[in-house]
């Protein structure tokens, strides 16, 4: 629940300073950039602290090397968080965090019917959690769309 209370707030009080003057966040679509990034890095930074054990846990059994797959989601998501700021490499950015959502929701298919828990509490039920990714989901696509063109507020 955390990532998409970073994602809404951020994206709402990066779209309101926008709506109060500063020009560079004048374009819908850099703020949810921004908001996106802001997300990501959160979502990133779980990979190696204290929940780590638990988003290995996560790794549907069927899939090899549960800790490399850790490490390397970690690492596009931080390096697609970076993407995201780049206004060049964002709608590429968000294409592949696309893809990277979709691949990485059968963790969440897994944790939700193992009952697992991340940060000590039950992981999201299922239905709530495919309703968050599909907000995920859309976020990324609008900046991958979005971002190939200049959109004003």
């Amino acid at each position: 629940m955390a990532p998409l209370l970073v994602l809404s707030i951020s994206f709402a009080l990066l779209l309101l300073l926008g709506r109060l003057g500063v020009r560079h966040l004048a374009s819908w679509v850099t703020c949810l950039r921004y908001a996106l990034a802001a997300m990501f890095l959160l979502t990133a930074s779980a990979h190696w602290g204290s929940r780590r054990a638990e988003l290995v846990a996560m790794v549907p059994p069927a899939l090899p090397s549960p800790e490399l797959l850790v490490t390397i989601t970690g690492v596009l998501e931080i390096a697609g968080a970076a993407a995201l700021l780049m206004p060049r490499l964002a709608p590429w950015a968000a294409a592949g965090l696309t893809i990277l959502l979709v691949a990485m929701f059968p963790a969440n298919v897994h944790a939700a019917r193992a009952g697992l828990t991340l940060g000590g509490s039950p992981v999201t039920p299922l239905v709530p959690r495919t309703l968050i990714q599909i907000v995920f989901l859309a976020a990324t696509v609008a900046v991958a769309i979005g971002g190939r063109g200049s959109k004003r507020m």
